[in-house]
């Protein structure tokens, strides 16, 4: 074998997913890379490590014996310290580097080239790179489902010989992949559902899955880099809440999904907003752990303000790890592979898949925008 990648258990508090998973031992076999799991590294999302030997990585070993053997370390979520690594090595993960600028300088420092997974660019050719992509449908789909829970009312209209009860109606603000995962699951339940973004391009997308746009006039483009919504300015915003105020009265249940890289969530649902909903109503902010798209949202709790739901989930994809896990796994392997031929890693600047996901190598960081955070020359 000419390459040997490592994967440990996770770390951080409530993280349950595990970076390779059984299924893909062998698409890395096949590009010469030998694999080390940590012991019961996949215990938590259903992965044995028997499930693991049974497909040709070596098993039962401590985290010291993987780091120490290990050239390339595949994770889901970077810790916040290189604890334990050895100059070189060669770390995958997510580690939000727009947010935390300051955890690159530190492997930059122990001499550790770091990948971003946040960073996999959103061309045709990186699409089975995607995890984010990956990870958002997940969060979508369970935010319905937790909505579903917590909502007092059915989610289908439903005849009975006691009388009809009316669908509950659904406003999903936000339409990128989590935004439009729960939409369609919401319809799936039955819902009557709404969709709302201030990229007026996905009106056809939102529509295409049943349900119905909300238009607001901002006066400005929504649309930034990378298709991302970009940030409105104060006349923008001021336009989308007073237009919002009214669609919000209406609905039983709202999921805010929207989000700006690196940047705090914006705001979506104001207090007064809240305190016009309905009793009983419920808001899943998906934006929670960015500082919520509601006024009102505390990440990892659930407020209630005047018989109104508002629940900060945070790390929606760990919360369904086996599946989770299957997806991330193919997401990272299929990138790792961009990068090894014959049994040898090819860091090729010249891949703008490695150029934009390469943070940190030979003791500094490289990235362009990592950089300017930290007021780090080129």
């Amino acid at each position: 074998m000419g390459l040997i990648a490592g994967v440990l258990k996770e770390t951080l508090p409530g993280e349950r997913r595990v970076a390779v998973t059984p299924n893909v031992i062998s698409v890395l076999a096949k590009a010469e890379v030998e694999v080390l799991i940590e012991r019961d590294a996949g215990l938590e999302p259903g992965f044995l490590d028997a499930d693991y030997a049974a497909k040709g990585a070596s098993t039962g070993l401590t985290a010291d014996e993987v780091r120490s053997c290990a050239q390339i370390l595949l994770g889901v979520r970077v810790p916040e310290q290189p604890d334990g690594l050895k100059p070189g090595t060669i770390l995958i993960g997510f580690c939000d580097p727009l947010s935390h600028p300051e955890l690159v300088a530190r492997y930059a420092k122990a001499d550790v080239a770091l990948f971003s997974m946040e960073f996999i660019p959103r061309t045709t050719r990186a699409q089975s790179m995607d995890a984010l992509s990956s990870m958002a449908s997940i969060a979508g789909y369970k935010a319905v489902l937790l909505a579903a829970n917590t909502l007092p009312r059915l989610f289908p209209m439903m005849t009975t010989a006691a009388g009809t009860a009316p669908p509950a109606r659904v406003l999903v603000m936000g339409a990128g992949v989590a935004g439009l995962q729960a939409i369609a699951t919401a319809r799936r339940l039955g819902a009557v559902v709404s969709g709302y973004d201030v990229r007026a391009a996905v009106k056809e997308q939102i529509e295409s899955l049943g349900a119905k746009f909300v238009n607001i006039e901002l006066g400005v483009r929504g649309e930034g880099e990378g298709g991302y919504a970009r940030a409105l300015d104060e006349d923008a915003i001021k336009r989308q809440r007073e237009q919002m105020a009214i669609v919000l009265k209406d609905q039983d249940v709202v999921i805010t999904t929207a989000a700006v890289p690196g940047k705090k969530a914006p705001l979506l649902v104001t207090r007064e907003m809240v305190h016009a909903m309905a009793p009983g109503s419920v808001i899943v902010d998906l934006a929670a752990e960015r500082g919520g798209n509601c006024e009102l949202t505390k990440a990892g709790e659930t407020v209630i303000e005047r018989g109104v739901s508002i629940l900060g989930p945070m790390n929606l994809p760990a919360s369904v790890p086996h599946y989770a896990s299957l997806m991330y796994a193919r997401n990272i392997v299929t990138f790792l592979k961009n990068m090894v031929k014959a049994g040898q890693l090819n860091i090729d600047l010249n891949d703008d898949i490695v150029r934009e996901t390469l943070l940190s190598r030979d003791g500094e960081v490289v990235h362009p925008r990592v950089q300017a955070l930290l007021g780090v020359s080129a």
